[in-house]
């Protein structure tokens, strides 16, 4: 509950005229700041009454690319038996509050409405809860309520489409249409038993010990195995929309590895990964993905990128490396030559660096990424 101007001078007045009516003896003051009172109560009252409302809000779909469409749909309904209720209502959605009114909704009634969600820019756009503000008729007080839960809609990178693959640390002589997607060759980790695996592959020690079937995940070395490191320094990008056209080259090597059934990982310079059999956690975690970090570089951001450079270099997640950067400084992540046999630069921005034993793809924007990916005569 907020007073507005006008009631903060009404309460005001109020107080002025009691005060002196009451102290000097004049009756007269003190009737009219006794009317002052009674519109603040009256006021205060009629903003407090509360509609009875219920909310039911769908997004179809919630996750997007950028550019397409989404559409928000509201179900308000008016619960009360007796009274009806015409109200504006607002519903937040993202940094925008779209206007929603509820005209003439009548007891035990109900009403649909719909808009559309902004999806012009990439990232997680919140949505609701649906507010409502009462006024009183004076406009001496305002009242704002929320109903409803709220959703939220991932907007994901462009995806430019790439044709080319990398190759992986040795070929499969019998080529890669014969290939097995889980792999024959290398052990490479333990997993729960799921309806449709071999009873070849349940490890049979590991699921006495902890009670259930485990089952070995083998890995094919012939097939490349992709690492994506995608710089979101604030410090690394000069312009915002450098990060934007980096998380577009990102979302296109994860599609096109699963596209080819490929193996890939995906990890923020800020510590944040993504490794799963589905595109939609790699997608999820580049609409989520924002600049972090001072806007010079920091002690702290310093040190957290050292340490997912080190963790890449120790645990080495993939036979590829792909650096996405807006920073031609590439002396942090050459130390990773010794580690991953391939290692592609892909630097956003006017500048051209050049590095021994690097592919450096300098780009300004996701489609010339692409262009230049598919260009690459070294895979």
């Amino acid at each position: 509950m907020r007073l507005t101007a006008r009631g903060a001078g009404l309460g005001g007045a109020a107080a002025v005229l009691l005060a002196a009516g009451l102290i000097f003896g004049y009756r007269h003051l003190v009737v009219l700041g006794t009317a002052c009172v009674a519109a603040l109560l009256f006021a205060g009252g009629y903003v407090w009454f509360r509609p009875r409302l219920t909310v039911a809000r769908g997004v179809e779909p919630d996750r997007v690319m950028r550019g397409e469409s989404s559409t928000v749909t509201l179900e308000v309904g008016n619960t009360s038996r007796l009274r009806g209720a015409t109200l504006i209502a607002h519903d937040r959605c993202g940094a925008a509050s779209v206007a929603v009114p509820l005209l003439r909704l009548k007891a035990g009634g109900s009403t649909t409405a719909q808009y559309p969600v902004p999806t012009d820019r990439r990232g997680v756009v919140g949505i609701g809860p649906l507010r409502v503000v009462r006024h009183d008729p004076l406009g001496l007080i305002t009242l704002a309520r929320g109903y409803g839960g709220t959703a939220q809609v991932w907007v994901y990178p462009r995806v430019h489409r790439l044709t080319a693959v990398p190759t992986g640390i040795t070929r499969s002589l019998d080529g890669r249409d014969d290939r097995v997607p889980h792999g024959t060759i290398t052990f490479d980790t333990l997993r729960e038993y799921v309806v449709g695996d071999e009873l070849r592959r349940v490890h049979w020690r590991t699921s006495a010990k902890v009670g259930e079937l485990m089952v070995r995940e083998q890995l094919d070395t012939s097939l490349p195995r992709l690492a994506v490191l995608l710089d979101d320094r604030r410090s690394s990008y000069p312009d915002a929309d450098l990060f934007e056209a980096a998380c577009e080259a990102a979302a296109s090597l994860v599609m096109a590895a699963f596209r080819d059934e490929l193996p890939i990982v995906l990890r923020l310079l800020s510590g944040r990964s993504a490794a799963d059999r589905s595109a939609r956690a790699y997608l999820d975690l580049l609409a989520e993905s924002e600049l972090s970090g001072p806007g010079s570089s920091g002690a702290g951001a310093s040190a957290t990128s050292d340490r997912s450079i080190e963790e890449l270099r120790t645990q080495r997640v993939g036979d590829t490396l792909i650096y996405l950067t807006g920073d031609p400084d590439l002396a942090q992540v050459s130390t990773l030559r010794t580690a991953y046999p391939t290692l592609v630069a892909g630097v956003f921005g006017p500048a051209r660096p050049a590095l021994e034993r690097v592919v450096v793809l300098a780009v300004r924007d996701g489609a010339e990424f692409a262009a230049a990916w598919d260009g690459v005569q070294v895979w």
